[in-house]
């Protein structure tokens, strides 16, 4: 399953080598993985599924959990074997001012991806993968994003698939819940408590919504032709082995749990009907050879559904046949396609005919493969649709035996039609008077592909029991969940219903090829529903509405969302309280000392004189330090000293902050608020606050029966090795917590540095400029005690945060208050010396410093999955050294770094934008009016 992502990495890195050694890259994985898959091939064939588990998240159930059973070994080899076959073929087909590296790369995150699901053994992992071919589809299909219909079709597929892969999560979760485990075996084993359970029918029609979706199957249909304005070596691969079966993969691999009810049976097995005839009627009137494959292909997946809808072991068997012998054949025509397209330079079917006699070898492929798509024998086509017609003649739909039957025909008709217009229109038939370019057979590197997925059909339908039956049948009894049925193809099994149905089909399809152009024209006058545009229309109305309803609730006004968050929240609180049977808790309080009631006082009073005060914005500033100040005592009083560090060193930074972002606001800003809308904003501020308070009354009022804390008193030091609870909580027990939370502070910088940029031009710059030239300014810019002084400061701050962060798992500190105590060292340098003074000191950049510091912290996390310990599980030891003597290393050191230095890169990019703003608004300043400091050159002269 790495393989392919490692492959994706290095081809990214050499994507400007050779196109010899960049495929070169990009087979090896699918070489090596083809080996593997081999050496397993005789335990998995044999009926036996290996699997390998690690545990990631085990609260979550997400575990890195491989199943590799006969099913998934096929598919595995299919994706693997084709991969291989459409890198080789891409080597050849792309032009050389094409990206090669960055195809590659695409290309392989994709196949990666698809090994994912298809041996993926647990659900959650199996979610994250099917996730990634989406995305990864999106970039191979738009490609080129230098053409519209490029854009065009990755969008729509995007959209569609990933619409539905959001019903698949919450398909997949129900089922998990259903059976009580996400593990792949446990679901597996659990089908008939999931077929009984009351959400079956939610959960099955969620899991189908995303099945139907991946695999295009109507009305989902529109996107798949769409994608053909990818790359003719994207489309093989989408369409033959990955991508598109997906759907139909999960179809199978859940067969044994969803199959087996009425709603099963009608939701599969029409859907599937339905689309393998509406499929086959559109691909007949194409005129685009990718088109006639391109909706070739959803007819036959259509055909794929049907067979795992109809819910007999019999049907699958021939599911997972035809799934084997379609991606033979498909793969082949898309690359015969890209042939002549590379060749004559059109891929209009009504500008070639004739092709075979200017290009012998591609026509012998294109038709072998194309006959192979029509069911003709002795291909292995024929072998799977004869098998198909045979049991539809058993199927019985609505009490009707007749209905599938005759549809099935139909459908098989269809594919011989366009099957034999394929075959004939563009090889055998008139030649046109000219060709856009001079036909002639490809290089060895293009045809070669094609030609060892042909001799593989060929060898299929004429021995198929040899080459198939140790492949088909172990994959079709996990399909079954149990024994398979008998397999037994064959080119002849005598005068049978099937037989019948098929010749009809061959006849009929070919009668449609003579009459071709007159029904071409009745298709033509009949103006049929065109999907795309009614895809676009109903997102343009989506569009419509939702800026319609934006618009309605918010009309730019913060105050009015702020209102109706607080009521809504208030009113919920309020209807939770009364109906939820509200006693009174019996824990008994304390007794508040006089110094905390002076301290509740103060902060009342530091309150009541903001909002006083509230648009002189630098007393208000003073007045929230304050409170936060208080704040920090109380903490200090509650004996909560990591939480006391943290308040007073945060209440720091972001004063200082603020100041200097007052630089760049009005001294007195405008009035915005009626006393009417005051009067109520404080009505609503009090009754929050009363919630608020009472919600906390009753929390603290009752004591928990096992409160959490003791869990962590009694295992910090024995599984943290850390005396000090909370830090230990952070960077262990909790510790994927605090990482998110760190991502967010760097993402809450860098929102800062992208708002910030333009800040000072257009409407917004001109602003600036007012405001700043109305400011009053000190007469003294750099006072040089202050930047004596700071100076003096900063490596005395910087050792106290050393010492902060290396005391931190055993006494009050840790990464986050010592990357806050640094940064408050470098903002006085900043504040004292000037930002020029400051930034030409400057030895890294921010935006680096927050990337380390997020990878740093992710890399310790991963570090424990090597060691088969969850995710962000530190290990600690006891050391010692001479002089030293015995001291404790914890690898949750390296996360504290981690930690550290985004806190500290997060503050300083938040600074460095906010100085940056401030420099380009202000005029130059004098060079007398810079910081105070001494030039060596002076001083050497003063010396002499």
């Amino acid at each position: 399953m790495l393989l392919p992502f490692i492959g994706a990495l290095l081809t990214s890195v050499a994507g400007r080598a050779h196109r010899n050694m960049l495929a070169g890259i990009a087979c090896t994985p699918a070489l090596v993985g083809l080996l593997l898959l081999a050496l397993l091939a005789p335990s998995v064939l044999g009926g036996q599924a290996v699997q390998f588990r690690a545990d990631w998240v085990p609260a979550l159930g997400l575990d890195i959990s491989v199943r590799v059973d006969a099913l998934g070994w096929l598919f595995a080899a299919l994706i693997l074997g084709i991969g291989l076959l459409i890198v080789i073929y891409a080597r050849f087909y792309l032009p050389a001012n094409e990206p090669m590296g960055r195809f590659l790369a695409l290309l392989l995150l994709f196949q990666g991806a698809m090994l994912g699901i298809s041996l993926s053994g647990n659900l959650l992992l199996l979610l994250i993968f099917w996730e990634l071919t989406s995305l990864s589809s999106f970039l191979l299909i738009g490609f080129r994003n230098d053409k519209a219909e490029g854009r065009q079709g990755a969008r729509m597929a995007l959209a569609v698939t990933g619409g539905g892969g959001l019903a698949l999560i919450a398909g997949l979760l129900l089922i998990g819940q259903i059976a009580g485990s996400f593990e792949l075996a446990d679901i597996l084993a659990s089908g008939d408590a999931i077929r009984t359970s009351p959400l079956y029918p939610v959960a099955l029609v969620l899991f189908l919504l995303g099945c139907f979706t991946k695999s295009a199957q109507f009305p989902f249909h529109f996107w798949l032709p769409h994608a053909m304005a990818a790359p003719t070596p994207v489309s093989a691969y989408l369409h033959s082995a990955t991508m598109v079966k997906a759907g139909v993969f999960l179809l199978a691999r859940f067969w044994p749990v969803l199959a087996g009810t009425d709603l099963w049976f009608y939701l599969v097995s029409t859907t599937g009907l339905v689309t393998m005839v509406m499929g086959a009627a559109i691909a007949l009137f194409r005129h685009d050879l990718k088109a006639i494959l391109a909706y070739s292909t959803v007819s036959h997946l259509g055909l794929l559904t049907m067979l795992f809808g109809f819910g007999t072991p019999a049907a699958a068997m021939v599911g997972v046949f035809h799934l084997l012998n379609h991606a033979l054949f498909k793969a082949a025509l898309f690359m015969n396609a890209g042939i002549v397209d590379h060749e004559t330079g059109t891929r209009d079917i009504r500008l070639l005919g004739g092709v075979a006699g200017l290009m012998p070898i591609t026509a012998t492929l294109g038709v072998i493969a194309a006959a192979s798509m029509a069911g003709l024998p002795p291909f292995g086509g024929f072998l799977s649709k004869e098998m198909m017609l045979e049991e539809t003649a058993h199927i019985v739909w609505a009490g009707q035996n007749w209905a599938v039957p005759l549809l099935a025909v139909i459908g098989a008709t269809l594919s011989v039609a366009y099957s034999l217009r394929y075959i004939f229109h563009l090889y055998l038939g008139q030649r046109p008077a000219s060709y856009p370019a001079n036909p002639h057979d490809p290089p060895l590197g293009l045809w070669v592909p094609s030609a060892v997925l042909v001799a593989l059909t060929v060898l299929v339908g004429l021995f198929p029991r040899t080459l198939t039956f140790d492949l088909i049948a172990p994959a079709a009894a996990v399909v079954t969940g149990g024994t398979a049925p008998p397999f037994k193809p064959a080119l002849w099994h005598g005068l049978s219903p099937a037989l019948g149905m098929s010749v009809l089909a061959v006849i009929i399809g070919a009668t449609l090829l003579r009459r071709h152009g007159l029904l071409q024209r009745g298709w033509d006058a009949v103006r049929l529903p065109d999907a795309r545009r009614l895809f676009e229309s109903t997102v343009e109305w989506m569009v419509r509405c939702a800026d319609t309803i934006t618009r309605t609730i918010h009309n730019g006004s913060l105050q009015r969302q702020l209102v109706l968050l607080f009521i809504v929240a208030i009113i919920l609180g309020a209807v939770g309280a009364w109906t939820g049977g509200y006693t009174p808790g019996t824990r008994a309080t304390i007794a508040a000392p006089p110094v905390a009631v002076v301290a509740w006082l103060l902060l009342l009073a530091a309150v009541a004189a903001v909002v006083k005060v509230q648009r002189q914005r630098f007393l208000t500033l003073i007045y929230i330090s304050v409170i936060g100040l208080i704040v920090s005592l109380a903490f200090v009083y509650l004996s909560a000293p990591d939480l006391a560090l943290t308040q007073i060193s945060v209440e720091i930074v972001t004063i200082l902050l603020l100041l200097l972002a007052l630089n760049l606001l009005p001294k007195i800003p405008a009035r915005v608020s009626s006393n009417g809308r005051r009067l109520r904003d404080g009505m609503i501020g009090l009754a929050g606050g009363t919630a608020t308070g009472l919600a906390a009354w009753a929390v603290m009022t009752r004591a928990p029966n096992d409160p959490i804390s003791a869990y962590h008193w009694t295992n910090s030091y024995a599984h943290g090795g850390g005396t000090n609870v909370v830090n230990v909580t952070l960077v262990d027990f909790r510790a994927f917590d605090t990482f998110g939370e760190i991502i967010v502070l760097g993402i809450a910088a860098l929102t800062i540095f992208a708002l910030l940029q333009p800040a000072t031009r257009g409407v917004s710059g001109r602003r600036l400029r007012e405001w700043v030239a109305d400011l009053p300014r000190s007469p003294e810019r750099h006072p040089m005690m202050f930047a004596v002084a700071a100076r003096l400061l900063l490596p005395l701050a910087t050792m106290i945060g050393l010492y902060i962060f290396l005391r931190g798992h055993n006494m009050p500190g840790g990464g986050f208050i010592a990357g806050l105590v640094v940064s408050i060292a470098m903002l006085m340098q900043y504040m004292a010396s000037g930002f020029e003074w400051a930034d030409q000191r400057r030895q890294i950049d921010e935006h680096l410093l927050i990337g380390l510091g997020v990878i740093i912290a992710a890399l310790t996390g991963l570090g424990s999955l090597f060691f088969h310990a969850p995710l962000f599980t530190s290990s600690f030891g006891y050391f010692t050294l001479p002089l030293i003597g015995t001291f404790e290393l914890a690898t949750a050191m390296f996360f504290d770094v981690g930690v550290a230095m985004t806190v500290i890169g997060a503050v300083m990019l938040a600074l460095a934008e906010l100085s940056h703003v401030a420099q380009r608004v202000q005029k130059e300043p004098d060079d007398d009016e810079g910081p105070m400091d001494i030039d060596p050159a002076t001083l050497r002269e003063a010396e002499a």
